[in-house]
């Protein structure tokens, strides 16, 4: 049946994460990540509105996954995105994406940016998709296991051709 079920596409909202998320991300972030983020860290960081933004997706009344993203002058950087593992290779992590690279460039982002494990080759495969390329690696940045991070950057998210892009992922 599980199996079955996966085969429909799931109906999933995309929405701004509030407080009374946080104990799904939490959840979340804590089957996803060795090193957690914490209650108060996610406080903190949706406390700052004017740089920051954070989603949440959800499939009924269940969160499924989070994303999140910086502004520092133009450039929006990716800080979080994570998805329930049951809900894995379900198009949500591609949803999340699209919100916050959408967000970033109504906030006038030129670029967006983010750092992933090198070891996480499916995330650079879906951040690949979203037109982000590697520019280099920060060395034992992973505090956790000390693994090196794959830096990417998106260039040209306000030119036409990166919209018709996100339209594209959009509509799949």
């Amino acid at each position: 049946m599980a199996a079955a079920r996966n085969l429909e596409p799931l109906e999933v909202h995309i929405i701004a994460m509030r407080r009374r998320h946080l104990r799904s991300v939490t959840r979340i972030e804590s089957q996803v990540y060795p090193r957690p983020w914490s209650h108060s860290l996610f406080v903190s960081e949706l406390a700052l509105r004017s740089t920051r933004a954070y989603f949440v997706a959800k499939v009924g009344r269940d969160v499924v996954g989070y994303a999140g993203v910086m502004m520092s002058m133009t450039d929006g950087h990716v800080t979080t995105i994570a998805v329930d593992p049951a809900h894995h290779r379900q198009g949500v992590g591609t949803r999340l994406m699209l919100s916050v690279a959408l967000e970033a460039i109504a906030r006038d982002a030129t670029a967006l940016t983010l750092e992933v494990r090198l070891s996480n080759r499916g995330a650079q495969e879906m951040y690949t998709r979203f037109g982000f390329r590697p520019v280099g690696v920060r060395k034992g940045y992973y505090a956790d296991t000390g693994e090196d991070a794959l830096v990417m950057w998106a260039y040209g998210v306000r030119e036409p051709a990166y919209a018709e892009l996100l339209d594209a992922l959009g509509r799949r």
